[in-house]
C-alpha cells in the first residue's frame, strides 16, 4: 500500500484564524472562551463559548457566494483555501479525476436550520423558506462545495460521526490514498454550533460548563472541578496525498499518516463506557494499523472534553495500553481551543503534526487538581508547553452514540 503524507494545513480556529496564528497561541496557553456574541445568551445557563475572534467571512469570500453557504461551510471553504495555499498546489496541472474530498461536520447547518423554522413559525402557516434553506443546511454540502470550487471529481463525501467526525475523515482519506483510489483528497472538518439551539441543546443534556464567572478557564481538563465542555467552532483542513504524489511535484511534506483505528462504546447514548472500552479498542487498532507499539508514541493529544466521566474513562483506557511512569506525554488542547465538535479531530490532528515538526507539546491550560485516581500518574504537559523530540504522535476523538476514531502521525524525516 502507498505511504500517506500531509503536504497542506490550514486553520480556522478561537485561538487563530490562521495556521500561524493558531500553533502561537497554543503553545502559548491562550484561552479562546469569552462571553457568546452570536445570540443574546443572557437567558442560557451557559453564556460563553469559543467564538471565532476578529474574524469577518467577506474578508475571504464574495458576498454573494457567503449567502449561499451555511457558517460551517464559509468556516470548511476557508479554511481549505489556506490549506491549498500552504500546498502550493496549482489544481490545473494535476489530475483532478484523482483528487478528492471527504469533510466533515457533526451539526451541518444547524444555523440555517434555526433561522428558517423559526422565520416560518412568525409566519401564517403557509410554507415560505429560502431556496437555499436544503443545500445550506445539509451536512454534506461542504464536501461538494469544496470540490466544485476546485474542480475536484474524485472521491466526494461526509463524514458524520458526532464530535469523532474530523478524524473518521482523515482516516478515511489516508485508507482511500494508501488503496490507490486518490491521489490527493482534501480533509478535515468544519462547525457552526454556537447558535441558540446548539448552546440550549447542549445544556438540556448537561454536557456544557456553566461557569460563567469565570470563561477563560472554564475548560479544565482532568480537573477535580470541571463541570463540562465549552463549545468551540472553526475549521481544520487537511491535504493528504500518496508520497509518491507529493515527490513528484516537489511539494512541502510536514507529516505522515501512520495508522487509524476505528471502535465503538457500544454503551449509552451520550456517555462513555466507564472503563473506556471502546477508546480503549480504537487506539489498539491504530497503532495495529501503523505497525508500532505504545511505547513508540511519544505524545497524545487527548479527547479530554472535562466532562466527568469522559475524562476518566480516557484516562483509565489509556493507563490499560500504556501503563503509567512511562515516556507518554499527553495534552488537552480543547483547554485552549474548547470543543469544536465534528471539526476537533482535524484541528487536533493540526496540534500533532506540528508537535511533531517542531518537537514542543502543547501545554494543558486551567488544570490545577488532578482527578485522585490519576494524580501523579501522567504527564499531562500542565501549564505550560514542553519541549521533546517526538516520533509518533497519537489523537483521539469520541462522539455522541460511542463512535470512536484515533488517528496516529509520524514526524517526517525525509
Amino acid at each position: 500500500m502507498k505511504r500517506v503524507v500531509i503536504t497542506g494545513i490550514g486553520a480556522l480556529t478561537p485561538i487563530g484564524n490562521t495556521l500561524d496564528e493558531f500553533w502561537q497561541s497554543l503553545i502559548s496557553g491562550v484561552s479562546g472562551a469569552a462571553p457568546i456574541t452570536h445570540f443574546d445568551a443572557a437567558k442560557f445557563k451557559t453564556r460563553f463559548a469559543c467564538e471565532l475572534k476578529n474574524f469577518n467571512t467577506l474578508d475571504h469570500i464574495d458576498k454573494s457566494e457567503a449567502r449561499r453557504y451555511d457558517l460551517f461551510t464559509q468556516y470548511a471553504v476557508i479554511a481549505v483555501a489556506e490549506a491549498v495555499k500552504h500546498a502550493g498546489i496549482d489544481f490545473s496541472t494535476l489530475d483532478r479525476n484523482k483528487i478528492g474530498v471527504i469533510w466533515g461536520s457533526g451539526n451541518g447547518g444547524i444555523g440555517t436550520f434555526q433561522e428558517q423554522v423559526l422565520e416560518f413559525a412568525k409566519g401564517d402557516g403557509t410554507p415560505r423558506f429560502n431556496p437555499f434553506f436544503i443545500p445550506k443546511m445539509i451536512v454534506d454540502i461542504a464536501s461538494g462545495i469544496i470540490s466544485i470550487k476546485y474542480g475536484l471529481r474524485g472521491i466526494n463525501f461526509t463524514t458524520v460521526s458526532a464530535c469523532a467526525t474530523s478524524n473518521t475523515a482523515i482516516i478515511d482519506a489516508f485508507n482511500y490514498i494508501r488503496w490507490g483510489k486518490a491521489n490527493m483528497i482534501i480533509t478535515g472538518g468544519s462547525e457552526a454550533p454556537i447558535t441558540a439551539s446548539g448552546v440550549g441543546g447542549f445544556n438540556a443534556a448537561k454536557a456544557l460548563s456553566t461557569n460563567n464567572a469565570t470563561p477563560a478557564s472554564a475548560s479544565r481538563p482532568f480537573d477535580k472541578t470541571r463541570d463540562g465542555f465549552v463549545m468551540g467552532e472553526g475549521a481544520g483542513a487537511l491535504i493528504l496525498e500518496s508520497l509518491d504524489h507529493a515527490l513528484a511535484r516537489n511539494a512541502v511534506i510536514y507529516g505522515e499518516v501512520a495508522g487509524g483505528g476505528m471502535a465503538a462504546d457500544a454503551y449509552h447514548l451520550t456517555g462513555t463506557h466507564p472503563e473506556g472500552e471502546g477508546a480503549y479498542l480504537g487506539m489498539v487498532a491504530a497503532l495495529e494499523d501503523a505497525e508500532i507499539t505504545p511505547s513508540d508514541i511519544g505524545y497524545m493529544n487527548a479527547h479530554a472534553t472535562s466532562t466527568s466521566q469522559g475524562d476518566i474513562s480516557e484516562l483509565r483506557a489509556i493507563e490499560r495500553l500504556f501503563g503509567t511512569g512511562t515516556g507518554l506525554t499527553i495534552s488537552a488542547t480543547k483547554s485552549m481551543t474548547g470543543h469544536l465538535l465534528g471539526a476537533a479531530g482535524a484541528v487536533e490532528a493540526i496540534a500533532c503534526i506540528k508537535a511533531l515538526e517542531t518537537g514542543i507539546i502543547p501545554p494543558t491550560i486551567n488544570t490545577e487538581n488532578i482527578d485522585d485516581e490519576f494524580a501523579g500518574k501522567f504527564n499531562l504537559t500542565l501549564g505550560s508547553a514542553q519541549h521533546k523530540p517526538l516520533q509518533y504522535a497519537m489523537s483521539n476523538t469520541f462522539g455522541f452514540g460511542g463512535h470512536i476514531a484515533t488517528a496516529v502521525f509520524k514526524k517526517w524525516e525525509g
